[in-house]
């Protein structure tokens, strides 16, 4: 017995994974190539690790505005449509922007009288003032700074608008009910933005061209009907139509980019002030890229003579 026992305390291991595998023993264990690696990687540099998360962040912003917009574009077609919610919002987003945009554009149009007179009487060419003020404001200054400015107002509105419903749960609400907020709150305001950026901005072409007739008449003694009827006779209807072409994308990109920043918004009231500011800055920056796209799109399309 005492032999017995020394032999079995003596005996040798268990046998490898080939002899086990062979005779129906214990599992297997993996050769060294194939085992996990236990040293985690080294960690991204800083700078790195946060032009990563940016990028993410950018991707995923994109894939959420793409999809509110295409549910946007398709909630068109269904009924019932949303006509007293849009005139409501076509309201609030245009008649209460009146006087930002009217302030804006006689000022400009004023200081632009002002810069160009100036600069004309130096080389004596003081009778091109009503035809560069009129090209300029036709073609550019009307519709993209009415855009901006306006659109800073409107974004706004829409971001904290709908943002406050998104952290008091209002949205979640209405999917509840079986309802679709892309439909009952992003287009009424994209139809309204769209329909109001075009009246807003042929309304501050008129008055910038007046503020900048108003400046030439009482400071530089160029006579009003001068002043317009060179204006006038330089514009034509494709300088015209290629400025006012833009807006209705312009109205499009503001009510888009401010409907999604405020259904994203989270984190009280502290975030639906991160999702304002955040909404001013994408939808100016947003325009400006749109516009340089658009102006030459327009010169492709429509060629000046």
């Amino acid at each position: 017995m005492a032999t017995d026992r020394k032999g079995l305390l003596a005996a040798p291991p268990p046998a490898s994974n080939g002899s086990a595998a062979a005779g129906g023993g214990s599992t297997s264990v993996p050769p060294p190539s194939l085992q996990p690696n236990s040293v985690p990687p080294p960690p991204l540099p800083p700078l790195v690790a946060r032009l990563n998360e940016n990028a993410v962040g950018f991707v995923e912003h994109l894939g959420q505005f793409g999809r509110m917009t295409w549910g946007a574009l398709k909630a068109i077609f269904e009924r019932p449509l949303e006509i007293r919610s849009t005139l409501y919002q076509m309201e609030a987003l245009g008649v209460r922007s009146a006087a930002i945009a009217s302030v804006t554009a006689l000022f400009v149009g004023m200081v632009m009288a002002v810069q160009f007179a100036i600069g004309l009487q130096k080389f004596g060419g003081m009778e091109y003032t009503g035809r560069i003020i009129g090209l300029s404001f036709s073609r550019e200054l009307a519709p993209t700074l009415t855009a901006v400015i306006v659109g800073g107002r409107i974004g706004a509105g829409i971001a904290a608008e709908v943002g406050s419903m998104a952290v008091t749960e209002q949205i979640d609400a209405i999917r509840a009910l079986g309802a679709s907020p892309v439909k009952k709150l992003v287009l009424p305001r994209l139809l309204a933005s769209v329909v109001v950026m075009p009246v807003l901005g042929a309304f501050a072409l008129v008055l910038g061209f007046g503020g900048a007739m108003l400046v030439c008449a009482t400071e530089f003694g160029i006579p009003a009907g001068f002043f317009l009827r060179t204006a006038l006779g330089s514009v034509t209807f494709m300088d015209y139509f290629s400025g006012m072409y833009k807006t209705p994308f312009f109205g499009a990109i503001i009510a888009l980019v401010g409907c999604h920043f405020g259904l994203i918004t989270r984190g009280g009231t502290e975030g639906v002030g991160h999702a304002t500011t955040r909404t001013v800055v994408v939808t100016s920056i947003t325009i400006l890229i749109a516009d340089f796209f658009l102006t030459k799109m327009s010169i492709l399309l429509f060629p000046t003579r």
